[in-house]
């Protein structure tokens, strides 16, 4: 897949002592007991994201600064590591870029970046410059092609596959949040982290992806059998054209309100949204998705990721059997602690062949036999 995030290594950041060339494929499904590292590893691609749009040092004090992202503390670790493989995207190399990166604390509790890149195997590494406060990644962002001349360099390509992934978090579901709120119209481009756009990017795809819009009807349709349609309403607020999350059940013209939806109901709406969407984010990435969903939901919801992970990279944490249910083996990403340091595994399926022929994957993992429980140390 082109501009994918092939392997990545992170040395000294919170949990994660030392990660080595890990790989990661389309679809990733990092399971883990409470602790183990599967939030941190998340952290480093929405630092990552940040990094692109130069928010890095407000990204760092907002979590509480330097020190705290040293794995043990400044004490034991002295500065944090990370180097990331992409895929090239070029049609002209089946090679990777490649872009890594030392992060060294400061003594007013912030970072200094200092930035490498390297264009497929035979390339050398070269510096962004000096060390700096925030990233040169979108600096980057139109660097020429040194081999191809008619192709970007490889700041081009590490720059636009990190910008384009998305972190999905529809936890807040409560009467004031952004999703039940109206949105602008004119913010349809694309789906925000919290759905706060969810209305005006709907009525977006039953314009112009009519396709799309009906898939995503149809599939809520299966979670919560009374509900028929959206209504997108354009609202007029002045000079603003605002949209309101409408929506119709059966056998009823009455227009129901964002606040009938319940909290489960609302959730599955962005999350078939977000994965059935027509052009997806070169990654999506989404902490614990099935919170507050029905089991058969959940099922559902799991389809319509195994269909996501076929246009784009997919990474998803969960602590849920119901769900581990639905995937395979070779899929599932195990988050551990050893000797206070996270640790991830990509499962075999090999290791495993004569459990599953009576027991599932959830079930492996509710039994231990796919060990990822709490450890006491």
């Amino acid at each position: 897949m082109q501009g994918a995030l092939k392997n990545l290594t992170i040395r000294g950041f919170k949990s994660i002592q030392e990660l080595n060339e890990f790989h990661l494929g389309n679809l990733n499904v990092i399971i883990g007991a409470n602790g183990s590292g599967k939030s941190n590893l998340i952290l480093t691609l929405r630092m990552l994201m940040e990094m692109t749009k130069k928010h890095f040092t407000q990204f760092i004090k907002k979590r509480g600064g330097a020190d705290n992202f040293l794995f043990n503390g400044p004490q034991i670790t002295d500065k944090i590591y990370m180097e990331f493989e992409f895929d090239s995207g070029s049609y002209k190399s089946k090679g990777s870029n490649f872009y890594r990166f030392e992060l060294i604390p400061t003594m007013d509790n912030t970072f200094l970046i200092n930035e490498e890149k390297k264009y497929l195997e035979e390339t050398n590494w070269q510096s962004y410059g000096t060390p700096s406060q925030e990233s040169r990644l979108a600096d980057n962002s139109n660097e020429s092609g040194q081999i191809y001349s008619d192709f970007q360099g490889v700041g081009y390509y590490v720059y636009n596959s990190i910008s384009k992934w998305i972190v999905y978090h529809f936890h807040d579901t409560s009467p004031s949040s952004p999703m039940r709120r109206l949105g602008e119209w004119q913010d349809f481009h694309k789906l925000r982290g919290n759905a706060a756009n969810i209305a005006p990017f709907l009525l977006n795809l039953k314009n112009n992806y009519p396709g799309s819009y009906e898939k995503i009807v149809e599939t809520v349709r299966l979670v919560i059998p009374f509900f028929d349609n959206f209504r997108l309403d354009v609202q007029r607020l002045g000079e603003a054209e605002q949209v309101r999350l409408g929506w119709q059940q059966k056998g009823s013209d009455f227009p129901m309100q964002p606040y009938h939806l319940s909290d489960g109901s609302i959730r599955f709406i962005c999350l078939a949204t977000a994965l059935l969407q027509p052009e997806p984010p070169s990654m999506i990435i989404i902490d614990e998705p099935e919170l507050g969903l029905h089991p058969e939901a959940i099922v559902v919801l799991a389809e319509l990721i195994q269909v996501a992970s076929r246009q784009t990279q997919v990474v998803i944490a969960t602590q849920s059997p119901a769900l581990i249910d639905q995937f395979s083996i070779k899929d599932i990403i195990v988050a551990k602690r050893k000797n206070g340091a996270s640790t991830f595994e990509r499962l075999q399926e090999e290791q495993f062949s004569q459990w599953l022929e009576n027991y599932s994957t959830g079930e492996l993992w509710t039994k231990n036999v796919i060990s990822g429980g709490p450890v006491y140390e």
